[in-house]
């Protein structure tokens, strides 16, 4: 029996759901609110780094993530973020800046 993946915007809206965020698609992103905050989720490593916004995350594959974690560390966005690695099996690593 083959695999069943899951695609990044499915894995994205099932983990920011569980966290309690209302999740919605826009765009081609996702816009997770919970409160207060509103956070723009793109599903993809970005070709290129987004300037807009004040909390975003990136949801990659996981052998994606530190790479583009690296990207954005070396640009050095003016907004809060995050990338978000998975994998098929649901599992997950966040990578933020230190503060």
């Amino acid at each position: 029996m083959a695999a069943v993946t899951t695609s990044l915007a499915d894995q994205a809206s099932s983990i920011f759901a569980d966290l309690g965020y209302s999740v919605s698609r826009t765009d081609g992103e996702l816009r997770a609110e919970r409160k207060w905050r509103v956070v723009r989720v793109t599903c993809s490593a970005p070709s290129t780094i987004p300037t807009d916004g004040r909390h975003r995350c990136f949801v990659t594959e996981m052998e994606d993530a530190v790479t583009t974690y690296r990207r954005l560390s070396v640009e050095s966005p003016s907004y809060d973020w995050a990338v978000l690695g998975v994998d098929d099996d649901g599992e997950y690593a966040v990578y933020r800046p230190s503060t």
